[in-house]
């Protein structure tokens, strides 16, 4: 009976939509490239709700701003207050919940699709934890500056991110060492937080908490161009690797049967999803569940088992100034941080991630 396939293994296939609807695009260099006609359909509607947000959050505040009026003033056709407004005061905000949002979900698709686990995100794993001991030891120990405390945001993402990486390897690093290992050294990491935080003044602590909380308020210009680099120069080492790391995804050693180099690839995406994931903590601080929701739901619209980065990234900008628009309306006159809203969510989400699965008998 080898090489048949069950009811139910028809199920899961199309249910899964793996390869139904797609199609090879060749280009007049005689490469072909594959195009999933729903995924691009679910990454155009994505990225037109983040755009809507993007004008609906810039018009709104104190001095409202009517969408057309926005629309005019960002192609160069708005009054004199409104450039200032927009281009000042509002813009830098949008575009790093923009960059940051589809950085976290990217990253979550990388670390998710090498763990082969729904719950392998980097906010889980330990270094979203990593990038907060940074910048807590910047604030509580130096009283550094606000990018002093990015600097210490990123260079903390990234220790965590090759300690974690050392600490799983065994002859390679496998999916679940990698979660069980990132969820240890995160439970680590927390604690020395908390440390960190009653050994500080009353002053450094609140900007400490407010830093944890994950917030895009008072966002500029200085935040934007660092995590807009770091985004430009990873996108395309990422998309590079998009095919190796779907094969990464039936195992090691079916990668290395189809010539994937596994531990090379595994590395250059494991690095670019830390660094990802840094950098977006650095501009934002860190802003819970986007990394470990986004993807999830990008697969669940896609129906692709695959990783889904575009649709993915997509997902996570969306989700994140979806949740600022409602951090800023929704409780009335008083605005709470992105982050807690990110977190209710996400929480949310978690539980129903661990009862459906637990009924699926994967965990």
């Amino acid at each position: 009976m080898t090489g048949g396939s069950t009811p139910a293994d028809s199920g899961r296939a199309r249910s899964s939509g793996t390869t139904r609807g797609v199609r090879a695009v060749r280009t007049g260099g005689g490469l072909s490239v594959r195009v999933d006609p729903r995924a691009a359909l679910v990454f155009v509607l994505l990225t037109g709700v983040a755009l809507a947000a993007s004008v609906v959050l810039i018009g709104s505040g104190d001095f409202v701003i009517a969408p057309g009026d926005v629309v005019a003033t960002l192609l160069g056709n708005g009054t004199t207050a409104h450039e200032f407004i927009v281009h000042e005061l509002r813009l830098p905000r949008i575009l790093v919940g923009l960059v940051v949002g589809a950085s976290l979900a990217m990253s979550g698709a990388i670390f998710q699709s090498l763990s082969r686990n729904p719950l392998g995100s980097p906010d889980v794993i330990g270094f979203g934890q990593g990038s907060a001991v940074g910048a807590l030891c910047t604030i509580v120990l130096f009283q550094g500056s606000s990018l002093a405390v990015a600097g210490g945001a990123l260079v903390g993402g990234l220790v965590t991110g090759v300690a974690v990486y050392l600490l799983a390897w065994k002859r390679g690093v496998q999916g679940y060492r990698l979660v069980l290992v990132g969820i240890g050294v995160a439970a680590v990491l927390t604690a020395v937080n908390h440390y960190l935080l009653t050994k500080a003044g009353l002053a450094d602590a609140a900007r400490a908490v407010l830093w944890m909380t994950g917030s895009l308020e008072g966002r500029d210009w200085t935040h934007v161009w660092p995590l807009l680099a770091v985004f430009v120069v990873l996108v395309p080492v990422v998309a590079a690797h998009a095919r190796p790391l779907r094969v990464l995804e039936m195992g090691d050693d079916a990668a290395y049967a189809l010539g994937v180099p596994v531990e090379r690839t595994r590395l250059v995406l494991m690095s670019s999803g830390v660094l990802l994931m840094a950098a977006a903590t650095a501009a934002a601080g860190p802003i819970a569940f986007v990394a470990l929701s986004a993807p999830q739901l990008a697969r669940r619209l896609t129906r692709s088992s695959g990783p889904g980065l575009g649709v993915a990234a997509a997902m996570g900008a969306a989700l994140l100034l979806v949740a600022d628009w409602a951090a800023a309306t929704v409780f009335g006159d008083r605005q709470l941080p992105v982050g807690v809203v990110t977190a209710v969510l996400g929480g949310c989400y978690l539980l129903w991630l661990l009862v459906t699965e637990r009924r699926a008998g994967r965990i």
